[in-house]
């Protein structure tokens, strides 16, 4: 395989980028620009079915000689949450950018007319798209999550509360910043600074969901129309006549047939929606879910002719993790491709101004817990969805030398007497006490550690939803918690002596659990067939 992205910018925290410099985010407001997966699990599930229709050897490895591969997730698996079955996560990322690989900016004119994308100026790095697919083991129905991506969380790498779609572009620019520095520029600079982002978002939808990221594929806006001209014409249905001169969508009510271009504006659309960003996002379902009808139908899946065009832009447009297993995925995708998938929007808690821009509260407990029970992330013998505070299940287990570590407590969320009750939970947990005092207002939780910390620092920051970071001003053995406005914790659970960092009771995970369409943000989409959406 070709990694074209093999060198990877270092870790830990960055500074940020000169004033004048950083491209600014996008403000909810602007006209969206995002790109659809679509093009993403069509590619990766029509491999998986051509690997399993005897096209044999050859046609196997010639699918995968030539993919752009990235070891991004190489520094996650380590601190994953344990993995209790064959199963596998698969993140899909849309990265809103009209620059190609090497950074160029796409032909003006093209970005302009063809994809009706406005300059190749705005859009950024955001991550407009972030699909999490859950495929079972056992063959059973797969489990989709959209992300909203103006959910407010904490991003990965001690970089405070954004937008989630924004984490890409803020670690990329920090590390673009340091590259540079060292004399780094030209494509080398994009390919690493580029690493940086995507580590920086799979870390932070990993946090924020409390379940391993197995996988991931990315794909631009490039991806998307180059595929949606292999696969034109796509057929959608619309519950309604819709006319958005943002994004070009201009369609009639009831179900019609898109080309490329079209297709587009079809997932591209907020204006003019319900629900704006999260209507949109059940575009994106509809979508994928006729593309692999269609391709299904025509038989397209089984030949390798037909696949030869879905293959060339995969090599072209589309970034895999390097640990990617064709052979090993195909025993796992079949069901993406027969009907047996649903797609669910995660829930918000509402809309508040923060930092002068519009985004999505969430209630991190709330949607760790509901992800986790749909896919079975259960230890044998729980007789409840694991939460954000199980360290059995999202963390790291209490180190068995907690009473070694002295974890001080600041509270600056500008409530009374909530550095003395959580110091006084994590001394219940085994953990020395130690210091207790104010601090000014933040609105962000953080965790930092001494040297020999870490793996305390670690399960303390899972309590929080965060991720914990080294700091040489905290002293050695000594864990700072300091507590931002609206912070949650729930209590671990006891620890058993037989308990290991990272080890589940059980392998085997319990059965999934139902949940309905309240849970989520609005109403799921059905696979294997052409669903009718707002």
């Amino acid at each position: 395989m070709r990694d074209a992205y093999r060198d990877t910018p270092g870790r830990g925290a960055a500074g940020r980028r000169p004033a004048g410099r950083r491209p600014a985010p996008r403000r909810s407001g602007r006209p969206d620009r995002a790109a659809s997966v679509a093009r993403i699990a069509v590619c990766l599930a029509s491999a998986a079915v051509m690997v399993t229709s005897g096209v044999g050897w050859f046609a196997y490895h010639w699918v995968n000689n030539g993919l752009i591969t990235s070891s991004a997730l190489d520094a996650l698996r380590k601190g994953a949450p344990p993995k209790l079955d064959d199963s596998v996560n698969l993140l899909l990322i849309g990265l809103d950018s009209r620059k190609d690989m090497d950074g160029n900016d796409l032909p003006k004119e093209f970005v302009q007319q063809e994809l009706h994308a406005g300059s190749s100026e705005i859009g950024g790095y955001n991550t407009n798209t972030l699909i999490l697919m859950h495929i079972p083991a056992d063959g059973g129905k797969v489990t989709a999550f959209s992300i909203p991506r103006d959910d407010y969380v904490e991003i990965a790498g001690g970089r405070g509360e954004h937008k989630i779609k924004e984490a890409y572009g803020i670690a990329k620019a920090e590390a673009e910043d340091k590259l540079a520095a060292q004399g780094v520029k030209g494509a080398e600079l994009e390919h690493r600074s580029r690493e940086a982002g995507r580590e920086a978002t799979l870390a932070t939808v990993q946090n924020f969901l409390g379940v391993p990221i197995d996988h991931f594929a990315e794909v631009n806006l490039l991806g998307f129309y180059d595929i949606a001209k292999v696969v034109q014409p796509v057929q959608v249905c619309l519950r309604k006549p819709v006319k958005d001169r943002y994004s070009g969508a201009d369609f009639p009510a009831g179900p019609q047939e898109l080309n490329a271009r079209q297709a587009l504006a079809f997932v591209r659309q907020r204006h003019g929606l319900t629900n704006g960003d999260l209507d949109r996002t059940h575009r994106q379902q509809a979508f994928l879910s006729s593309v692999t009808h269609k391709l299904k139908d025509e038989g397209v899946w089984s030949d390798l002719g037909k696949l030869q065009g879905l293959f060339d832009v995969v090599k072209k447009d589309i970034v895999l993790d390097n640990r990617w297993n064709i052979l090993d995925f195909a025993q796992q995708a079949p069901n993406l491709t027969g009907g047996k998938a649903e797609f669910h929007t995660l829930p918000i808690a509402g809309f508040a101004k923060r930092k002068g821009e519009d985004v999505n509260l969430v209630d991190v407990e709330k949607v760790r817990s509901l992800v986790q029970s749909m896919i079975g992330q259960k230890q044998k013998g729980d007789s409840a969805p694991q939460s954000s505070g199980d360290s059995s299940s999202s963390a790291p287990a209490v180190p068995p030398d907690a009473a070694g570590t002295t974890v001080d407590v600041h509270n600056a969320s500008g409530s009374r007497g909530g550095a003395a009750a959580e110091s006084k939970a994590l001394a219940s947990l085994g953990y020395t006490a130690g210091q207790i005092a104010n601090a000014p207002t933040s609105h962000t939780t953080s965790v930092r550690y001494g040297s020999g910390s870490q793996a305390a620092a670690q399960q303390i920051a899972s309590r929080f939803g965060v991720s914990a970071a080294p700091d040489p001003a905290v002293p050695a053995g000594h864990v700072l918690v300091t507590l931002g406005v609206g912070y949650h914790t729930q209590s671990a659970p006891e620890p058993k002596p037989s308990d290991k960092p990272g080890t589940p009771d059980s392998a085997k995970p319990s059965d999934p659990a139902p949940a309905s369409s309240e849970d989520f943000q609005g109403p799921s989409v059905k696979m294997g067939g052409v669903p009718c959406v707002d």
